[in-house]
């Protein structure tokens, strides 16, 4: 072959290379009856945590950082690009910080997720550039009801005044969102340029915690106007065509009223008037931002949600309002149809019952943030088990103390070799996930039969103990894989049925890259399923018999 051929192979070999990494970038798509991150054709599990929010904007703070997550074996690192730091002048951008965290993180093996820290996090507008922050006529500010100006409220870790101009900026800023989504754009083009090949980025979390804090809604004359306007006949469309994915809350909302088919939004969703409104306006602005940035390098994108203990109850403004809460999921999905998912940041106490509320009419589980404690090594646990969570982290994962940093460290080891194994046996209804109940003792049915799963420790999260925590996977007829920490496990018949459990054979092992390796065979005294508080594997083959 002549060089001018070799020159011409090659350029046609990259060009090929290229085309493929495009077209088989992450995305989410339906695999074995639920959805999964799809990454290189094959399903991808983020085992992650997030990093405090201004640690990647030093490559120096970084650098002792790297060493400690992957002794943690993260697979995946959550972290923040801010507006104000690619884009400090107007229309000039400055990307190296990006590179070096993508370079850093190649070298360290690990994935990453960027959080885009634009107009919004908490709720305010504080990682904006200075150049949006100090032209309040080009970029106006959302404006609290006039008598509320004498009260305080906290966000993002400051106390602000309630004053007419606040330091949250309005979704009814045509240039704030222009400039944002073109920020925004400029960052996923720069990402495509640079990653497109490797794919070290797999998803981008647009936006933080978005809402208005300190008030139902934005009293800006804009916004005044147009919540006096009728619902917006795309809204009523997608209402109408949507009726199994309402959520409960949108239902009683709407009932309250009389179920109105047309009418302004205090009309239709009386009580939650406020709410719905900001969440269509928030959204609609979300997905404008999300869209600019797909047509520049398409990547899974998602919104996340600050969510209080109160939050599904009633309003109380405890919580950024329009946010993409679970009760407004309905009002999101049809605002942003360009959001693949919305997320819940989870530190209420109730763990189980957020997970639950976020996998409604489809949505697929992803816990961006959740408590940087104890809890965290066991919780990952369910979400895998009971929601095939397609990812799992932890925030400020960085500043774990060193018995939290172990925990978690184990789990995710132990769990790292099987996730290979999990993408392609997991699915709708295959498995169980918990951790441990004050009744110390659970029931679940599961591949046709009963599993009664003994807890043997109870969660204190003053010293530092995580409690029973464990998942079990149907692979077959009579097939399962149980692991876990102090717990045991009594496989019986259904209810009812007057039939013998019998345990064929009960194997411990471990997964390496997804493969089973088996260790001892146990019997005899050692028959019984019980783990204790190192993480662990066992293979159980079972029958029922008469």
């Amino acid at each position: 072959m002549n060089l001018k051929k070799k020159i011409l192979f090659l350029v046609f070999l990259c060009l090929s290379c290229s085309l493929y990494a495009q077209q088989n970038l992450p995305r989410i798509e339906e695999y074995n009856g639920i959805k999964q991150l799809i990454v290189n054709g094959k399903p991808y599990i983020m085992l992650a945590g997030e990093l405090h929010n201004s640690s990647s904007s030093s490559l120096e703070y970084m650098k002792p950082v790297w060493d400690k997550l992957q002794k943690m074996n993260l697979n995946t690192v959550i972290a923040t690009v801010s507006w104000e730091l690619v884009e400090p002048q107007e229309g000039k951008y400055d990307f190296s910080l990006v590179e070096d965290l993508i370079n850093d993180a190649r070298k360290n093996n690990l994935k990453l997720v960027f959080i885009w820290f634009g107009t919004w996090k908490n709720a305010v507008s504080t990682y904006v550039p200075e150049w949006v922050k100090t032209d309040l006529t080009r970029f106006p500010r959302m404006k609290f009801k006039p008598e509320n100006n004498s009260d305080e409220f906290s966000a993002g870790g400051g106390v602000f005044t309630k004053a007419e101009q606040t330091v949250a900026l309005s979704a009814w800023g045509d240039a704030t969102m222009k400039a944002d989504a073109r920020a925004f754009a400029e960052l996923m083009r720069f990402i495509k340029k640079i990653d497109s090949a490797q794919q070290t980025v797999l998803m981008i979390q647009v936006e933080n915690e978005t809402g208005v804090l300190g008030t139902s809604r934005d009293y800006l004359p804009a916004a005044q106007q147009t919540f006096a306007q009728q619902v917006p006949e795309e809204l009523l469309n997608y209402l109408r065509q949507h009726e199994s994915e309402k959520t409960n809350e949108l239902k009683q909302m709407m009932q309250s009223t009389g179920n109105r088919t047309s009418g302004t939004w205090q009309e239709m969703f009386g009580y939650g008037a406020d709410e719905v409104f900001m969440a269509w306006h928030i959204a609609r602005y979300v997905n404008y931002v999300v869209k600019a940035g797909k047509q520049a390098y398409s990547l899974p994108m998602y919104a996340n949600a600050w969510l209080d203990p109160n939050y599904y109850q009633s309003l109380k403004n405890d919580y950024p309002c329009g946010g993409p809460l679970s009760k407004m999921m309905t009002i999101w999905r049809a605002a942003a149809p360009d959001v693949d998912l919305l997320a819940p940041d989870i530190y209420a106490d109730d763990f189980k019952w957020v997970c639950a509320q976020y996998t409604f009419a489809g949505n697929p589980l992803f816990i961006p943030e959740t408590n940087p404690d104890i809890r965290a090594s066991a919780n990952v646990y369910y979400a895998l088990g009971q929601y095939n969570a397609i990812c799992y982290s932890p925030f400020a994962i960085e500043g774990f103390n060193d018995a939290d940093s172990k925990a978690l460290g184990e789990n995710y080891g132990l769990l790292s070799g099987f996730l290979p194994f999990w993408a392609k046996n997991s699915g709708k209804s295959k498995s169980v996930g918990f951790t441990s109940t004050p009744s110390g003792r659970e029931m679940f049915e599961l591949g046709d039969y009963r599993i009664e799963v003994n807890y043997h420790q109870q969660r204190d999260i003053g010293k530092g103990i995580p409690g029973s925590c464990g998942l079990i996977l149907c692979t077959a007829p009579g097939e399962f894989y149980v692991t876990g920490r102090n717990i045991s496990v009594n496989f019986l018949p259904l209810e009812g049925e007057k039939k013998f459990v019998e345990i064929l054979s009960h194997e411990e092992g471990k997964f390496v890259n997804g493969v089973w390796q088996a260790g001892r065979r146990m019997n005899g005294d050692e028959l019984y399923i019980q783990i204790g508080d190192q993480p662990e594997f066992r293979l159980i083959r079972i029958h029922k018999y008469q």
